[in-house]
């Protein structure tokens, strides 16, 4: 009988934990991430294809990128993204893994009137951890501070700010981001967001894009999304699918 009333006790609570867990929220499709922070304990991965198009001799596509993510606390997650490139340049064809970079996402601060709900993500590069074709000279950082404010129950207004470095050059390469989300539905989601790199010594180049999620349930979630150069030198274009899942 007290076995029983056990696991009636553990399915309840169960059953309760899942319903306040939030529905997932995902650093892709945009290039704004998220200050979310995974669940403690939970195991999430978000994988996506990019087909990109610089120009008229150089298409790089991404198949796939992953980023793996774990919950450590309630303001800490570690990260891991891997990445296979397949790049034409000329009719030559380059493929292997970029170098792997390891890193962590910490939540900083709570939304509070104008202060925004804040988060910092840092990442190390790991330059002999790729494909001979993609291995750099150096150990590269990258990192962000991403912001979140709510406009309202459908609204919000995100923007990440950052820089990170090749792993051949000492010189930073900055980015900006900025993006507004808007709920359709409880399940589908849009966004359109601006992003741009402007290196040290290099021109800037500077992209728009936009998107839609589809939340299948609250761990499982699928995305498209497709962007277009606004800068010269920006990629002429580029289309992206993918989804995120926990567990």
């Amino acid at each position: 009988m007290k076995s029983k009333i056990v696991l009636v006790f553990l399915f309840i609570s169960a059953a309760i934990y899942a319903q306040e867990i939030e529905p997932i929220q995902a650093d892709r499709p945009d290039q704004t991430e998220t200050p979310a922070i995974v669940p403690i304990g939970m195991f999430q991965v978000e994988m996506g294809f990019t087909f990109q198009k610089n120009d008229a001799l150089y298409k790089k596509n991404s198949l796939p990128t992953a980023l793996w993510k774990y919950g450590v606390t309630k303001n800490f997650e570690l990260r891991l993204i891997t990445e296979f490139l397949s790049e034409e340049i000329i009719n030559e064809k380059v493929n292997g893994f970029s170098p792997i970079y390891i890193g962590f996402k910490v939540a900083l601060t709570e939304e509070d009137g104008i202060v925004p709900k804040t988060s910092f993500i840092g990442h190390i590069g790991l330059p002999k951890a790729a494909s001979n074709e993609y291995k750099t000279d150096f150990v590269f950082p990258k990192f962000r501070f991403v912001m979140q404010h709510s406009l309202s129950q459908k609204m919000s207004f995100s923007y990440n700010l950052g820089a990170e470095w090749d792993g051949f050059s000492p010189e930073p390469t900055f980015i900006y981001t900025v993006t507004t989300g808007y709920s359709i539905t409880e399940k589908l989601g849009s966004y359109i967001e601006l992003f741009g790199f402007i290196p040290q010594i290099q021109q800037s180049n500077h992209s728009f894009d936009g998107g839609i999620t589809y939340l299948i349930n609250n761990n499982f979630m699928l995305d498209l999304s497709s962007g277009i150069g606004i800068s010269e030198n920006a990629p002429k274009n580029y289309i992206a699918f993918g989804f995120s899942y926990r567990r």
